[in-house]
């Protein structure tokens, strides 16, 4: 593998900003699994639908990393894991964690169904059960989950919500709505029980 040394204003030039560590790499990217390749031994998945956001992308793998996702697939609007903010964010752990695109939104749940994953969908609305009685901790019975998760904003489509086997809200103070998607993502996995003390 050839290895070369630049300056730094070289590799700003080459990234096209000045924002690195001293290190640059480049790689052939590797074809993406098929959604089924990835359930395979998975015991929990993160399900995205129109997460665009390049940061809260990067930001939910490196959630997924460290409270123990076993993968991520993307559905319908997502942004591209591998795009260079999205991979700087996640501090490469889009690179760790194993993600699929998820073809026929939302029609491909049933994939998951299919594959005794319980899915379990986010969102502030009040008639939603509270995250902690949403059975998120099947998984630590040897169940499978699929938290779903929506853009800041839209959130899940009503298509998706309807999908859903349970509607699961994050309780919050009265006068707050909703939270960050990525900070939404991070307490459901933290309730999946994945990484053990």
């Amino acid at each position: 593998m050839p290895c070369y040394v630049g300056s730094a204003e070289l590799m700003a030039q080459v990234v096209g900003f000045h924002l690195n560590r001293g290190v640059l790499a480049t790689a052939d990217r590797a074809p993406a699994p098929a959604a089924e390749e990835l359930l395979v031994g998975a015991r929990s998945v993160a399900v995205l639908e129109g997460v665009n956001d390049h940061e809260n992308l990067g930001a939910l793998f490196r959630n997924a990393a460290a409270l123990g996702i076993d993968g991520v697939l993307l559905g319908a609007r997502c942004s591209d894991p591998l795009y260079r903010r999205s991979v700087r964010v996640s501090m490469g752990q889009v690179l760790r964690v194993p993600f699929a695109p998820l073809t026929r939104w939302p029609a491909g749940l049933d994939k998951l169904r299919a594959a005794g994953f319980r899915l379990v969908a986010l969102t502030p609305h009040p008639d939603a059960v509270p995250l902690q009685h949403a059975g998120l901790d099947a998984g630590l019975d040897g169940g499978r989950v699929a938290v779903l998760l929506g853009a800041e904003g839209p959130g899940l489509s009503e298509a998706a919500l309807a999908a859903a086997d349970v509607h699961a809200r994050i309780p919050m103070a009265p006068g707050i709505d909703s939270l960050n998607v990525t900070t939404a993502a991070a307490l459901a996995f933290h309730a999946l029980g994945a990484v053990g003390p």
